[in-house]
């Protein structure tokens, strides 16, 4: 097991060093501050761009694991911990994923969602035992996130989840991550010292939140979950999802809002169905079998066109004879 104790190695993240840039931001004027902290998060995104390699093999982890029925598991401490949590939380509702698939660990618990708890981020047993509470198994992948890379809390999870023969992520801020060892793929965004020093809940924050987005996202297209670009799993929870999920079939379809609304309902509320409803003239019934045979809009639209084209050939064939 690593050392955490090790105080020197702390110092020495990226993260944790004073950013020259901003040394004398507390004498300046509130827009010179607001154009600093601008130009530091300009750079976020160029740092994430350089290991879209890495995030795109984790999608592909993702992808498997949720279509062998395994699960996307996020664990962090503080900052890191609340943006898995927020991301999981938020793939429910927008691609109509049932709640236990996106799986968010923090260490302290849901009480460290709102407000700070001190010392359990350094608690490696602590990692372990949530890690243990939510069953981890070989078909899961668990993804660390971590600013400095070195998050006892975090360690215990992975180390379970290692244990268990689960796919293993670490998502860190600096070069070299103590966890490293931890971990199948290592996503390291460099984003180098906070305009506030050590205020990893800035660009390191900003960074991790940008990948969870792509992950989780880029997954979902994947699984089917988006048809173009519209979100057309999107759960009908409220009015408010209602009128979306409304607006999507007929952005989709090029139908009126009435026709939309109509089929809406006789989808029961499922915007996939009535979409396919709409495109193939088939029934409730004859679509949901299409979507359960070949998962997406996208590839049953396929398969009839495929169809379509066969069936044409054959005519031609027989006139030809």
């Amino acid at each position: 097991m690593i050392n955490f104790s090790k105080k020197s190695s702390f110092e020495e993240l990226e993260t944790e060093k004073p950013n020259p840039l901003t040394e004398n931001i507390d004498q300046l004027d509130t827009l010179s501050i607001l154009r600093i902290i601008n130009d530091e998060d300009r750079k976020v995104a160029l740092a994430v761009s350089e290991v879209l390699d890495k995030i795109a093999k984790v999608v592909d982890f993702c992808v498997e694991a949720i279509k062998d029925k395994g699960r996307v598991i996020y664990a962090g401490a503080g900052t890191s911990g609340r943006i898995g949590y927020l991301d999981a939380v938020e793939v429910v509702p927008t691609f109509g994923m049932p709640p236990d698939v996106f799986v968010p660990l923090i260490a302290g618990g849901e009480e460290a969602l709102k407000r700070s708890v001190e010392a359990v981020e350094d608690n490696f047993e602590l990692g372990r035992e949530d890690a243990r509470k939510v069953t981890i198994s070989s078909r899961d992948v668990v993804i660390g996130i971590t600013a400095s890379g070195r998050t006892p809390y975090v360690g215990g999870v992975l180390d379970v989840a290692r244990e268990h023969g689960a796919r293993t992520v670490l998502i860190c801020n600096v070069s070299k991550p103590a966890l490293a060892e931890y971990a199948d793929i290592v996503i390291s965004i460099k984003t180098g010292p906070e305009v506030i020093a050590g205020s990893t809940r800035m660009k390191a924050g900003t960074s991790q939140k940008m990948v969870l987005n792509m992950i989780s996202t880029t997954t979902m297209v994947k699984l089917g979950k988006v048809y173009k670009n519209q979100m057309v799993d999107v759960l009908v929870l409220n009015e408010k999802l209602k009128e979306r999920a409304i607006r999507i079939i007929m952005k989709v379809t090029g139908v009126d809002y009435r026709t939309a609304s109509e089929h809406l309902k006789i989808a029961d509320n499922n915007t996939k169905v009535a979409i396919l409803m709409i495109l193939t003239g088939k029934s409730k019934n004859e679509c949901e079998v299409l979507l359960e045979n070949y998962g997406s809009i996208t590839h049953v639209m396929r398969h009839i066109s495929t169809s379509q084209v066969e069936e044409a050939q054959n005519i031609k064939k027989e006139e030809r004879s």
